[in-house]
């Protein structure tokens, strides 16, 4: 038996499952395609996260679109953060080409054009359904490490929600929680102070200065009613297919204080909210975070420990994670280690720090008898990578430099026309993108304020006039002595005993 024929039999045994499977495409070795020798995902273990990393320019986008689309087709519901805006295209079918025709042949898998069932979401003013949350819903634990508050201030924001929650003042939107702040050092400050012991105006003014740094990276739009379900990112269509939700965040590549704070409060309203689903033959939901450095190069330590431990726990819910990057170093450690599925596009060696990360990359990989691993990572041509994944068992597949599959849709964007069209279509748009402005926490804490105002004032009125009156009344008594002397049983006998003499 030849290296080939050893090869494409340890190929194929190693990519044999019971279950479903995806279809990513055919082995390379030694810079030719090995027809039908096919790399699979199974379904089972892609709630076990995932990485896609790579260059610019190398196919990452291309790869997250395949896996959206295969699992689509298999009636699994997607999540895309689409930082770049190159991803709406995947509600249109794809025109075709003589190259995608070439690469196909020489995988073994005949090439299909198709559009996927799509829904547009924003976090901002860009088309699409509006995806908003309530302060409340976040919590003061998740709101304080999202706001890189001390020990202290995290205090003062648990005793904030807890008046909030004794006196039913809803929490809505970042206007509230400033009211509410500043009603506690100002108006409020003695009814806090008796209830719920002193509160440092200091530390008041700290946090309000944190939640303006918020607002100015878009969070007043975020937060907000009508607040999103996530059970609305589950749904399946008609003929069997999962939606691919695609969250459009090109105008936030500048604010990842937002884009942090949306995904942990994703993450975490998807773990509160689906059931524990244990060792399932499918996933429930898969999100990809494209440019995953956004969140952990500006994240805080809290802030990351809160991800990591998602990450941990979230895939016995039935949900799998998968991070786009450029290199798996932008991923800390405690988190790429509980990821499954790595594909792994060509990195670039311009330096020595590249090649010092491209030699670490490398001991991400299991070990292989046909490939210099580190040497493939500077060799991938676009459309290739290095894959590894996990089996039915959870052991590690065959590392296997990959010719992979072309998508199905359109690679590029819609136009504005298409992107309304798809809007007019969507039911979740009618359903999210009118704003309420209901009675909240600021509305009610504004007419408090007022009706102790009004108290005041009255009370102020009324000792006022009363002043006027004792004033009033003192100022008779002095000016009038003549009055008292001419109406005295003194001076009246006196007068009428000169009138008795006179007569």
């Amino acid at each position: 038996m030849n290296r080939n024929e050893k090869f494409f039999n340890h190929i194929s045994d190693g990519n044999t499952f019971k279950g479903e499977f995806l279809t990513l495409g055919s082995a390379i070795l030694d810079n030719k395609t090995i027809k039908n020798a096919f790399i699979n995902i199974p379904l089972k273990t892609m709630n076990r996260h995932g990485l896609i990393a790579g260059a610019t320019g190398t196919g990452k986008t291309k790869t997250l679109q395949v896996l959206a689309e295969n699992l689509s087709d298999k009636g699994i519901p997607v999540v895309l953060m689409d930082v770049k805006g190159d991803l709406s295209g995947l509600a249109q079918s794809s025109h075709g080409h003589q190259k995608i025709e070439e690469r196909h042949q020489k995988i073994g898998i005949p090439f299909e054009s198709k559009a996927f069932p799509v829904e547009l979401m924003s976090l901002s003013k860009q088309n699409g359904v509006r995806l908003r949350a309530t302060v409340s819903e976040f919590g003061p634990v998740l709101i304080s490490r999202i706001l890189d508050v001390s020990q202290t201030q995290a205090g003062i924001i648990s005793v904030i929600f807890k008046y909030c929650d004794d006196h039913k003042l809803p929490l809505l939107d970042l206007k509230d929680f400033k009211k509410i702040l500043q009603y506690a050092s100002k108006e409020g400050k003695s009814e806090f102070e008796e209830s719920y012991g002193r509160i440092s105006s200091a530390s008041t003014g700290a946090i309000l200065r944190r939640i303006v740094e918020l607002e100015q990276q878009g969070g007043d739009l975020f937060f907000g009613e009508k607040s999103f379900e996530v059970n609305d990112l589950v749904r399946i269509t008609e003929d069997g297919r999962g939606y691919i939700n695609i969250i459009r965040l090109t105008d936030i590549q500048d604010k990842p204080k937002l884009f942090s704070t949306f995904m942990l409060s994703l993450l975490a309203e998807i773990y509160e909210s689906f059931p524990e689903q244990g060792d399932a033959d499918r996933p429930k939901l898969i999100l990809f975070i494209d440019e995953a450095h956004l969140i952990f190069n500006e994240a805080s330590k809290a802030l990351l420990n809160q991800i990591e431990s998602i990450v941990k726990l979230i895939r016995s819910k039935g949900i799998g994670l998968y991070f786009v990057t450029q290199n798996p170093t932008d991923v800390p450690e405690s988190v790429l280690s509980q990821l499954g599925l790595k594909v792994q596009h060509a990195l670039r060696a311009f330096t020595a720090k590249d090649r010092k990360a491209i030699k670490l990359a490398a001991q991400n990989y299991p070990d292989t008898d046909f490939y210099d691993t580190a040497g493939v990572l500077t060799s991938l041509g676009i459309g290739e990578a290095l894959v590894s994944a996990l089996d039915e068992k959870g052991r590690p597949t065959p590392l296997a430099a990959t010719m992979m599959r072309a998508p199905m849709s359109r690679m590029d964007i819609l136009t504005p026309t298409e992107i309304n069209t798809l809007l007019r279509k969507s039911e979740l748009v009618e359903k999210y993108n009118d704003s309420i402005d209901r009675e909240s926490a600021y509305e009610l804490l504004n007419k408090k304020i007022k009706q102790a105002e009004a108290i005041n004032n009255q009370s102020r009125t009324q000792e006022q006039s009363k002043k006027i009156i004792r004033t009033s009344g003192s100022k008779y008594k002095r000016q009038n002595p003549i009055v008292k002397v001419l109406t005295s049983a003194t001076f009246i006998r006196a007068v009428f005993g000169i009138i008795k003499k006179v007569i």
